[in-house]
């Protein structure tokens, strides 16, 4: 039995569809147990203990992390001295309401988090979609991401429309591949 675990920040609800998404991903690996924790939650730190991949999610908010995601990377700071994650997959998401947001910005925050905890980092493995004259906006991976899964969502639309669908298909490709590497690697 694989267990990921998604842990993430929604301030308006887009990063919680975004993380849904990546654990239905996930789920469809057979053999693949997921457990979905917002940021709060994961800090009951014993509840990841298990897990052989965490997933990192968070809004990007003025170039970073949500300032509640921040704290709980803030807060793993035990768990980084005893080194518990070490060898554990990580893997990361984020959503903003720009089309770039400097969402990189927050992906490239939380794969650092996980180097310092001694994460293997795994990226989307997807080829950018929308980015020739036959490309649309419902192309997997439309924002040209490969550190992970990027969304964007209209700021004047609430999460029963956003992020698009292309997005959420985004996300799930990427908690099926974490799941699939995850099973590999622990094989």
């Amino acid at each position: 039995m694989t267990k990921i675990a998604v842990v993430y920040h929604s301030g308006y609800g887009h990063t919680a569809a975004q993380a849904q998404a990546v654990a239905r991903g996930a789920k469809k690996v057979v053999g693949t147990e997921v457990l979905l924790l917002t940021s709060e939650e994961a800090q009951q730190w014993e509840l990841l203990a298990d897990a052989d991949a965490i997933i990192f999610g968070s809004p990007t908010y003025m170039g970073s992390a949500s300032a509640q995601f921040k704290a709980f990377m803030d807060d793993s700071s035990k768990v980084w001295f005893t080194q518990d994650w070490k060898d554990k997959v990580a893997a990361g998401f984020t959503t903003s309401g720009s089309q770039s947001g400097d969402k990189l910005s927050t992906l490239t925050q939380l794969a650092v988090f996980a180097a310092q905890h001694s994460m293997i980092w795994v990226g989307l493995g997807l080829m950018p979609g929308n980015n020739n004259s036959k490309g649309s906006v419902n192309d997997l991976n439309r924002l040209g991401s490969f550190m992970g899964a990027m969304a964007q969502t209209n700021v004047d639309q609430g999460a029963d429309v956003a992020p698009i669908e292309s997005d959420l298909l985004t996300a799930e490709h990427l908690g099926e591949r974490v799941a699939t590497i995850t099973a590999q690697l622990r094989g």
